[in-house]
């Protein structure tokens, strides 16, 4: 049973939000100009691997990009079973992300019974007995009582349905509302990190194809120290401005993505790195003599872009000064690959 009066979940919007949402409506508006539609759908793919590896991960998964890729292509691959049966099942899950409102809690339920079909008893419906949330052997969240549950999950939807509240904001909101109310036996960190996508991908359709899920499991102590945060204080604003910022970065990232200026040049200098390189191992890879030609056409085009990186950008002269990829230089050469396939 359900309160009279309409709940709504304790946050505070504070400055560093308000910042934070301010600073990603500018990337995304950007991101929205640059898009380039012959791309999209090798950056969907590219991406929706990006993002099942990021979420999975999280709760224990080791397999690959390059493991989840073989899956999604019909491949056999040689891992525990139930890794893989968590992947096809994140991978028809997102095959029918785009048909599911966010507001309908019915199609929250469809989304956990094909996350968690044949990995749990009660998959597609709410827990029936007690959960907490475990650190190691410690227990750092009790979930409410399970015969609670319903309605509260009653009311969160109905909250999200009513609230006028920034999507960046509500989306997070509703993250950190599920992670509390732990409504399932398994899978509520993966459902509440799939229907926060959701909530942003209905706010702008970019969100489809920007893999945040990858940037959370970069900073997976932090995802959990939010979460506890939150908790302590009763109130949602750490996870928000967690969650914002990691948003940020994955929005930011993606920007290069797009499209990316390179120079052949510059393409053949990304092609051979291997590792940390000094300038004179990168030249005689190239085989080219002439230092200022090799620092002029490829080594400073490449900084410039952020495709590669000093190991000692404080001294860049230094003797032991060497080179190497960065992510969105790996990225870049990810994609060309996959681009050849």
């Amino acid at each position: 049973m359900t309160s009279q009066k309409s709940y709504h979940p304790p946050y505070t919007i504070t400055p560093a939000i308000l910042n934070l949402v301010a600073d990603i409506s500018e990337s995304v508006g950007r991101l929205t100009v640059l898009t380039d539609a012959a791309k999209t759908l090798r950056l969907r793919r590219i991406n929706r691997i990006r993002t099942i590896r990021g979420s999975l991960a999280i709760e224990g998964n080791t397999l690959s990009e390059a493991q989840i890729t073989a899956i999604l292509d019909g491949k056999r691959v040689i891992a525990p079973p139930r890794e893989i049966q968590e992947v096809r099942n994140a991978i028809a899950a997102y095959d029918r992300f785009e048909q599911w409102q966010p507001e309908a809690e019915v199609e929250l339920l469809e989304a956990h019974r094909i996350l968690m079909a044949g990995l749990i008893d009660e998959a597609g419906a709410y827990r029936r007995g007690g959960v907490g949330v475990m650190a190691g052997g410690q227990v750092i969240h009790m979930a409410p009582p399970a015969d609670r549950v319903p309605g509260l999950m009653h009311d969160l939807f109905q909250w999200l349905a009513a609230s006028e509240a920034h999507p960046l904001i509500t989306s997070s909101v509703f993250h950190y509302e599920l992670e509390f109310i732990h409504p399932f036996a398994d899978g509520n960190g993966r459902m509440g990190r799939l229907w926060q996508t959701l909530i942003l991908t209905h706010w702008n359709p970019l969100f489809a194809d920007i893999p945040v899920e990858s940037l959370v499991h970069e900073h997976q102590s932090e995802y959990y120290q939010a979460l506890q945060n939150s908790t302590y204080q009763t109130d949602a604003a750490p996870f928000i401005e967690f969650m914002l910022r990691m948003i940020l970065g994955a929005v930011s990232s993606a920007a290069p993505q797009v499209a990316p200026q390179v120079t052949p040049q510059v393409e053949r200098l990304l092609e051979i790195m291997q590792g940390e390189m000094a300038r004179e191992a990168l030249q005689s890879a190239l085989g080219l003599q002439d230092r200022k030609s090799f620092r002029e056409r490829y080594l400073k085009p490449a900084l410039a872009g952020g495709l590669i990186e000093m190991t000692i950008p404080d001294r860049p002269n230094s003797r032991l000064q060497k080179y190497r990829l960065t992510d969105k230089g790996r990225r870049w050469l990810q994609e060309q690959g996959s681009e050849c396939r």
